[in-house]
């Protein structure tokens, strides 16, 4: 499993999407569920599933799918597209 595919089951597990709504565009906004609960869930299932936990200030910039793909990417995670 690639970790975009991974990143992808770990948003549509976190804020409870069904899969046909998952974008990598995906914005906070356009998340009903996407709330400060969801962000800490979303924080430590990145620890789980990529073995980096987003520094507080990380956790707050996220506000998109982009957003952890950014963070992640500059901890070294590689995410081919």
């Amino acid at each position: 499993m690639t970790n975009l595919e991974k990143l992808r089951e770990l948003v549509i597990d976190v804020f409870l999407l069904d899969p046909a709504e998952f974008r990598f565009d995906l914005t906070r906004e356009e998340v009903d569920t996407w709330d400060s609960l969801a962000l800490v869930s979303l924080a430590v299932g990145i620890k789980s599933t990529f073995g980096y936990h987003p520094t507080p200030a990380e956790a707050m910039s996220i506000h998109s799918v982009r957003d952890v793909i950014r963070i992640l990417s500059e901890k070294g995670v590689r995410f081919e597209e």
